[in-house]
């Protein structure tokens, strides 16, 4: 049977749904907002240079004048080198001289001897383990690792869904990231922590599922753009939080600890947080769904008996001659399906390009911001701020216009502001602009999301589709 036709009696959108979501689902947003991206900070590349221990006695910039050859970088720029140095002899440089050296005339160069300088105070992984230069491209394989690990639990993760249900799904792989976030902070070497994060990309961003598919679940038709509104604004939230707290911390290891450890105390609303009763009722456990809807119905002000579900049950006609199965739940569904007919062949290519146009700009911004130039920290946290204004145009618009239209208006004006910034090249012009682009992709992003996940009442269909729409966003990570 179908949610949708008990609902009314219970309340679509009261206060039990309500609580549910503002202390439960939205706080259970987080996890998933703070380690798709930690890791940008814990890997942070800060400028450095090569070390030479014989100048240890000089001034930061007369050490790195004397030692460090220019070189134009490809914006046509001078910079200092950052795997080179000059191949002379520094033991006639005395203290004495310290103030008054001068880079050598066309002295020979050779890479770095002795290690590296990096500039300023912040420990990362880069800083303890010299992942430079020959070794930078270490920085990228942990990234894409923590994706690819992601479309493996992903996958998971739709089983564990429909099997046992969203609320154990969520809770398992609250742990998994629990445990091996916390880990990660206590890695010694590089494949120690490579391994500790590929646990943690197997959780990314499959556990957004649960918050996101019980919110839709837990309500009626019409109020379902609000909770994925609210859902939106909660992943957004995370994002300014994370870049508040990273730029606090100037350790890895604790930065590590404190983006992971307080989410343990979302194992508390164990006790308080519902099954899904759509899942039940799809997995004819109608006893337990009855149970929840009492309790919805009592909190949101509603009088129902006792056994009101299977009253309802028992007053729908039953055709006993229909070959279907009882329970459409019992039809598995798998790739072919979405194949299987035109109309739906022609859905699924559009709705997959979609889904990587959307995701490569909208991610890839998001990566991309700590390195527009200027303070990583403020361009990130600028990055998930401007993401709340759009919400004030997404809301309206969806209700007035539809999501069709809207995901086009949105696609359009987050393309031109993408071709505006080959207008726009230099200095924090060029940045505002990334970031205002960042801003106007949040709307077709999360249309597309909302627009290919609308349908919850074939539940094992709805999380087979989100399994395949992450999987996308996974892809165009890597």
């Amino acid at each position: 049977m179908d949610l949708d036709e008990v609902l009314p009696c219970v309340g679509e959108y009261g206060k039990y749904q309500k609580l549910v979501l503002w202390f439960i689902l939205l706080p259970g947003v987080f996890p998933c907002g703070f380690h798709a991206y930690n890791q940008l900070f814990m890997a942070a590349t800060p400028d450095h240079w090569c070390h030479v221990p014989e100048l240890g006695h000089m001034e930061k910039e007369s050490a790195r004048n004397l030692s460090i050859p220019l070189q134009t970088t490809l914006d046509g720029q001078l910079r200092f080198s950052k795997c080179n140095m000059y191949n002379i002899s520094y033991e006639n440089y005395t203290k004495a001289s310290k103030n008054t050296v001068t880079a050598p005339n066309n002295a020979p160069t050779s890479s770095c001897k002795n290690g590296w300088y990096f500039d300023g105070v912040y420990k990362s992984t880069v800083t303890e383990w010299n992942l430079v230069c020959d070794r930078d491209f270490l920085v990228t394989l942990a990234l894409v690792l923590l994706g690819a690990s992601g479309l493996v639990g992903n996958y998971i993760f739709g089983y564990i869904q429909d099997g046992m249900g969203r609320k154990p799904a969520y809770f398992i792989y609250l742990l998994i990231q629990c445990i091996f976030g916390t880990a990660t902070a206590f890695a010694s070497n590089y494949l120690m922590w490579v391994i500790f994060r590929i646990g943690v990309g197997f959780t990314v961003p499959a556990i957004l599922g649960t918050p996101y598919v019980m919110a839709i679940e837990l309500v009626g038709p019409k109020y379902r753009v609000t909770v994925t509104i609210l859902i939106n604004i909660a992943y957004s939230l995370s994002l300014v939080s994370l870049a508040i707290i990273v730029w606090a911390i100037t350790d890895w290891r604790w930065m590590a600890i404190l983006t992971t450890l307080p989410f343990a105390a979302l194992f508390v609303t164990w006790w308080v947080l519902p099954e899904s009763p759509r899942w039940l009722l799809a997995r004819e456990r109608y006893d337990e769904a009855e149970r929840i809807l009492c309790k919805m119905a009592k909190v949101n002000g509603k009088n129902v008996s006792k056994d009101f579900l299977q009253k309802h049950i028992a007053s729908k006609p039953q055709d006993l001659d229909s070959k279907q199965p009882a329970n459409p739940e019992q039809e598995k569904y798998g790739i072919r399906h979405l194949f299987r007919y035109k109309n739906l062949r022609w859905k699924t290519v559009i709705i997959t390009f979609l889904w990587f146009t959307n995701t490569s700009v909208y991610v890839g911004l998001s990566y991309y911001a700590p390195a527009l130039g200027g303070d990583e920290y403020l361009n990130f946290f600028l990055a998930g701020a401007v993401e709340f204004p759009t919400y004030l145009f997404l809301w309206p618009a969806m209700e007035r216009l539809g999501r069709r239209w809207t995901l086009c208006m949105s696609m359009i004006v987050g393309g031109t502001s993408c071709l505006a910034t080959f207008v726009v090249q230099e200095g924090f012009r060029h940045v505002n602009t990334a970031i205002n682009n960042h801003g106007s992709l949040t709307d077709s992003w999360w249309l597309v999301l909302l627009t290919t996940s609308r349908d919850p009442k074939q539940t094992s269909a709805t999380n087979f589709r989100r399994c395949r729409e992450s999987t996308i966003r996974l892809l165009c990570m890597l």
